[in-house]
């Protein structure tokens, strides 16, 4: 696509986009809520156009050579619509956070003043293979009464359409104007180019995908970005830790779905529970064709109980795998624990197994991570468990909105003042 027609695209759809959300910043609370029903229902009647596009996609993208996981987050099966059509409806359940007015408070010159929870206006979000991202990202748009601009990536451009097209038709039945969540419609890079510099039209950019599409847009994007770089999730097993309970939180940490950026990536085991926990994740996981890259102790210990392990390079610790690969290391204490998270983490999310409420209070205190866990997979890390319906990102940075991004981060606050006539003295 020449440039001149990327910018015309970006300016004919930022235009719309703009428009759109002045009215749906406005909206009631009852034509968003009516907006995502519909949603909701169509999800459900055009299953078959849905999957039927998506078999497109997937032919496509498995003639392309590309990833089994890459493929896996792809795919839009029974159980990933019916969790769209679920977290549309958790949504629309939610209280709707614009217009509240928080902490409207008297000052002693008469006047009243509070800050008022309004939308952020237009919103770009950028993503790769996963086409849920586009229901998530307009659901939560709606609700928040911002406007959407969707760019997803060529790998899912038939489902993003044909789960586009449910949007449009949803938000024109509620009487919301069609373009306040748009698709482009273009897998040209040009488009990207500018509309991650359209600040005329452009809010805040948010981008979901992996580390070259992220550090692309670091690198070139004007629009203020909510973003997270590398899914580095760290479990911690600490001296005097419920074993079994271990065992189970760190299999599912890393195995029930490798694929996504919450999954944990690198194992951390104090040194007293080395020796019992090693062997027992190590035969687990060998069932399970975990390839396991470990520090020198954890691989002694390993190489002894017969699991097959192999040396860890100072590359892996700092590596998101995205598949059946893990590093482990024994530390010293809890200490030793929290100094290697600071830094080798991503500052997504990180956990630890303790029976010791100062090792979890130490633990929550200080790692310095968008979410910390006590006791729990790093797979929770996840809008939808957290309650919020669905996220439209994961954010690690400290500004603003931190962790899954839901209604309330797509806000902001504003101040209201209420007088009678005031005037300053």
């Amino acid at each position: 696509m020449p440039e001149t027609s990327a910018r015309e695209l970006i300016h004919e759809i930022g235009t719309a986009a703009r428009r759109a959300s002045r009215i749906t910043a406005c909206a009631s609370t009852e034509k968003k809520n009516a907006a995502l029903e519909r949603m909701a229902q169509a999800l459900m009647t055009r299953r078959d156009v849905i999957q039927a596009a998506n078999a497109v996609d997937l032919a496509n993208a498995r003639s392309e050579g590309l990833s089994a996981a890459f493929v896996d987050r792809l795919a839009v099966t029974d159980r990933v619509l019916d969790q769209m059509v679920t977290g549309v409806r958790q949504i629309a359940e939610l209280a709707d956070p614009v217009g509240g007015i928080e902490n409207l408070r008297p000052m002693p010159s008469g006047i009243r003043v509070g800050r008022m929870r309004v939308p952020l206006g237009v919103i770009a979000m950028i993503y790769e293979s996963r086409p849920n991202v586009t229901i998530d990202a307009a659901a939560l748009a709606i609700k928040s009464g911002n406007a959407v601009i969707l760019r997803g990536g060529h790998e899912a451009i038939e489902t993003n359409r044909a789960l586009a097209a449910v949007v449009s038709e949803a938000l024109a039945d509620a009487a919301l104007p069609a373009d306040a969540v748009q698709l482009i419609p273009t897998t040209d890079r040009a488009a990207v180019g500018e509309l991650i510099r359209a600040r005329d039209y452009v809010d805040v950019l948010i981008p979901r995908g992996g580390k070259g599409l992220i550090s692309r847009l670091m690198a070139e994007a004007t629009v203020p970005m909510i973003k997270h770089l590398n899914g580095i999730c760290h479990t911690y097993v600490d001296a005097g830790a419920d074993l079994e309970m271990a065992l189970s939180v760190v299999d599912n940490a890393k195995t029930q779905r490798p694929s996504p950026c919450n999954a944990t990536e690198t194992l951390l085991v104090h040194r007293d529970e080395a020796e019992s926990f090693l062997p027992m994740i190590g035969k687990l996981w060998t069932e399970k064709n975990v390839e396991m890259r470990c520090d020198p102790q954890a691989l002694a210990i390993l190489l002894r109980a017969g699991v097959p392990a192999v040396p860890a390079t100072e590359e892996d610790w700092d590596t998101e795998y995205n598949a059946l690969i893990i590093s482990i290391a024994v530390v010293e204490s809890l200490d030793a624990a929290i100094d290697f998270i600071d830094l080798h983490s991503s500052r997504h999310t990180d956990a630890i197994i303790t029976r010791s409420l100062d090792s979890a209070d130490r633990f929550l205190r200080e790692v310095d991570s968008s979410s910390v866990m006590v006791n729990a997979s790093t797979r929770f890390a996840d809008g939808f468990e957290y309650g919020l319906g669905a996220e439209i990102g994961i954010s690690t940075d400290r500004l603003h909105a931190r962790g899954p991004v839901g209604l309330e981060g797509l806000t902001s606050l504003k101040y209201i003042v209420l007088g009678h006539g005031e005037g300053r003295s």
